[in-house]
């Protein structure tokens, strides 16, 4: 199986695909998109992943995008470890966890937002930090809660290991610390990430470790 991402090193939804991916040892070739030079609105990215996004999982030459949708289809093809449990209940709540990061949080603080912001309404810098930390704050909130009271036991979001929503916690707070955020109101989340970050697998995949030289 010919597997390749097209990846920016800083993308969270990237971000969450290489580490699902070294967690399932799934090998496979990074292919860098720059958005900040603006290669996602290319043609080529597009004629793959018709939003001009990142990231797109390339197999066999089948183009799969967002993140959460790769994710499920990673589960279906590398089943272990699992990101979803089959069990009803405790699928819903692994991705209500994961779906206050992907859906509520990242795409208001998105790159291209954040552009809008600037361009629309004359936003700076500043007031462009003050509008991704205000909404991260808004979605951790309500996380740390519903990881507090998750019935599985274990360090992670998922319990003993890992799931779909520590393969996005990661990132996103990643992203809280980029823009000078306090963490300290969230000590379940951080621990849940610090069992994350212990993991050889989730190390590999950092923004730092993989950046383009």
């Amino acid at each position: 199986m010919n597997i390749v991402l097209h990846d920016y090193w800083r993308s969270s939804a990237a971000y969450r695909i290489r580490i699902c991916l070294n967690l399932k040892r799934v090998t496979y070739r990074s292919m860098p998109v720059n958005l900040l030079a603006n290669e996602q609105a290319s043609d080529d990215n597009r004629t793959i992943n018709p939003q001009g996004l990142v990231p797109t999982l390339v197999v066999d030459g089948h183009p799969l995008v967002q993140s959460l949708a790769i994710i499920d289809w990673l589960d279906a093809n590398f089943a272990d470890p699992p990101m979803v449990a089959k069990d009803p209940f405790e699928r819903s709540g692994q991705l209500a966890r994961a779906l206050v990061i992907a859906a509520d949080i990242h795409p208001i603080d998105n790159l291209r937002v954040l552009k809008r912001l600037e361009t629309q309404f004359g936003a700076d810098q500043a007031a462009r930090d003050a509008w991704y930390r205000h909404w991260i704050a808004e979605g951790l909130g309500a996380l740390e809660v519903m990881a507090r009271d998750k019935p599985a036991s274990g360090p992670f979001l998922g319990g003993e290991t890992p799931d779909i929503a520590d393969v996005c916690l990661v990132p996103q707070l990643y992203n809280a610390r980029r823009v000078g955020m306090s963490l300290e109101p969230y000590p379940t989340l951080i621990a849940a990430e610090t069992a994350s970050l212990a993991l050889p697998a989730v190390q590999a995949a950092a923004p730092d470790r993989v950046r383009p030289a």
